[in-house]
């Protein structure tokens, strides 16, 4: 089915040894090849790739670190 999809071949190299070996762990334990673990991976890293932007579009709204911090230890503890 995914011969006949209209996507990119992307070719990887000099991927470290151990990076590889890691990969081909995860993939078996996925049930996945090694290619497919790879591009969801890559698929799961790049939706981040706009984050910085959608951040920058937020309002400031000029709440003080310390109370952040506060609320935070405040939850922490309740748990």
């Amino acid at each position: 089915m995914l011969a006949f999809c209209n996507m990119k071949t992307l070719y990887l190299r000099n991927v470290p040894d151990d990076v590889l070996d890691r990969l081909k762990l995860l993939a078996a334990r996925e049930g996945l090849s090694v290619s497919g673990m790879a591009v969801r991976e890559l698929a799961e890293s790049t939706r981040r790739a706009h984050n910085a932007a959608l951040l920058g579009d937020l309002p400031d709204l000029e709440v003080p670190m310390s109370e952040v911090m506060a609320a935070l230890d405040e939850v922490r503890a309740e748990r």
